[in-house]
This record gives C-alpha cells, sequence and structure tokens, in this order.
C-alpha cells in the first residue's frame, strides 16, 4: 500500500501524534511519499522518521500508484490537498491537527484504528462534487476549482459593489451586497452557513447562492441544482474587486465575465465506519443541541 503524506506545519502538542502515525505506517509496510513542506517540518522536530520514503513537491510528481492521501491539519490544509490530488481519483483522510476539522474528521486519538480500516479496507468512499471557474484572462489556469465555494467580493471597505447573476441564460439577480458565496453541499456549513445559508446534504445534487450583506433585505440564498451554469460580472466603484475559490484569490476587474459550473470529476473522501455526514454536523457544530435537556 502506497500512502502519500501532506501538511503543512507540526505543532508542538500533535508530536506524539505524529509519531505514532509513523509508527503505524511502518508496522503495515505502507511505501510512503511525503511532501517536501511536510518533510522539511518532520525534519526540523526530533520525530523518528521512516528510514525509507520518496518526496514530492507537485501535483505532477503524484502517480496513480498512490492508494491514499493522509491530510495532517484542519479544514485548510484538507483544501491544499485537492490542488495536489485534482483528477487522480486518490482517496483523502483527514487527521485533524487543527481546530474545528469539519473535512479533517479523523481526530489524532483514532490514528491507529484509521490506518488499521485502511489496511482492512472498513471504510467508504464519500464522493463530493466540485464547482469550476472559467474567466476571460484564465484567472487561475489549471486550479480553477473549489471543493468548498467560489466567493465574488469587494476588495477593501468601500462601498458595495453589483453582482449581475444569470442562470442557465436567464437573468436571475442584481446583487447590491459585499458579495456572493457561490458553494457546494460540502461548503454549505463554511463561509455560506456564516452568512446564513441553509445546509445542504452531500449527494443531494444541489449548489446554494449566498450573498454577503446584501442591501436588500428581501434578497435571501438560493438553491439551485448543480447542473446550472451561472455567469457572473461585477460593477464596483473601484473597478477592481475580488474572487476566491477555497483559499485561493485574484483581483477580478470591473465587467470581467466569470462562468460557474460543476466540475467534470469529483474528490473521493475516506469516511472510517463511525465516521458520517449527520455525526459531524452534531459533533463539530453541536447541531440540534439544548442545553435544557442536560
Amino acid at each position: 500500500m502506497k500512502i502519500a503524506i501532506y501538511g503543512i506545519r507540526i505543532d508542538g502538542s500533535h508530536q506524539n501524534d505524529i509519531q505514532v502515525l509513523f509508527d503505524e505506517l511502518i508496522n503495515i509496510n505502507a511505501e510512503l511519499i511525503i511532501h517536501e513542506r511536510f518533510q522539511k517540518e518532520v525534519m526540523k522536530s526530533e520525530l523518528s522518521m521512516p528510514a525509507k520514503y520518496e518526496v514530492f513537491a507537485t501535483h505532477h510528481e503524484l502517480t496513480d500508484e498512490v492508494d491514499f492521501m493522509l491530510s495532517i491539519g484542519g479544514d485548510g490544509t484538507f483544501l491544499d490537498t485537492i490542488s495536489l490530488v485534482r483528477r487522480k481519483d486518490i482517496p483523502i483522510l483527514g487527521i485533524n491537527t487543527g481546530r474545528l476539522g469539519f473535512l479533517s474528521n479523523t481526530s489524532t486519538s483514532d490514528i491507529s484504528t484509521a490506518i488499521e480500516s485502511l489496511q482492512s479496507g472498513k471504510f467508504i468512499v464519500d464522493k463530493r462534487s466540485l464547482l469550476c471557474l472559467e474567466s476571460e484572462s484564465n484567472l487561475f489556469g489549471e486550479d480553477n476549482y473549489a471543493l468548498n465555494e467560489i466567493s465574488v467580493m469587494k476588495r477593501d471597505s468601500s462601498s458595495m459593489i453589483t453582482i449581475h447573476t444569470s442562470l442557465d441564460g436567464s437573468h436571475l439577480n442584481s446583487y447590491w451586497t459585499d458579495g456572493l458565496i457561490i458553494s457546494t453541499s460540502t461548503g454549505s456549513t463554511a463561509y455560506s452557513m456564516s452568512c446564513g445559508g441553509p445546509i445542504l446534504m452531500p449527494g443531494s445534487g444541489n449548489f446554494v447562492l449566498t450573498p454577503i450583506a446584501p442591501h436588500n433585505l428581501n434578497v435571501r440564498p438560493i438553491v439551485i441544482s448543480d447542473q446550472s451554469i451561472l455567469t457572473i460580472s461585477v460593477e464596483s466603484r473601484t473597478k477592481k474587486n475580488l474572487v476566491a475559490l477555497d483559499s485561493r484569490s485574484k483581483e477580478l476587474k470591473n465587467e470581467e465575465v466569470l462562468t460557474i459550473k460543476k466540475a467534470d470529476y469529483q474528490i473521493d473522501l475516506v469516511q472510517l465506519e463511525n465516521q458520517s455526514f449527520l455525526k459531524s454536523l452534531r459533533n463539530k457544530l453541536n447541531w440540534g443541541l439544548d442545553s435544557r435537556n442536560y
């Protein structure tokens, strides 16, 4: 079994956890390929590394021979991992050394169980849809996809912007607002939710459009089919705005046309036997928690 590992940093409080991970991987004789950024962090620590491993730096060096990708960190690190896996159909397991850990939902206390589950096949693969962005100036090049959301926003604290939005060729709305979030079901529990958007079940076949601080109070979030194609352009006094794909952002000029649609591939998330989206809602977001019942 060949396993790739990606991470950004190793917090001192998690060094023992990372050592447990390496020990478990050595015990099952896993072939390891470690991202150079994480390898440098390991080398600065007092961790005992496997005697033999490969190092990779870009998605080009990540071959189809890899069976699993381990993302070590929080949800932001998990989103970075997506840009490495891309279309390679490599299932990703997120081990949470961050805060909330909605995507990276395997706790460090479950590392041994997680590695055993990967080896024995006791897991399910949860396929998640992505958004694809096409722009006149090819803003993001090959990195033109997002697992959580695509956001169009004003660049600074200036006046609101107008976001002209069409759905499948028909005018939907001209949002007078600070920004607009186009979210997948995966991202519906992230930025969109914090702006009042609804939670979407994975696999529901929907996206959600959530305005950020709209001036018109009757403009509410709207759920659309993920087969829809959105066309967006922005007007603002400053003539420069922002468009973000998950954690990656670029400057967006006034009136440049953006086309947003479902990507033609999906990302595979590893869910262990004791994990599910509904459990994450209850455990991570305190869904339905009422102190009167305790």
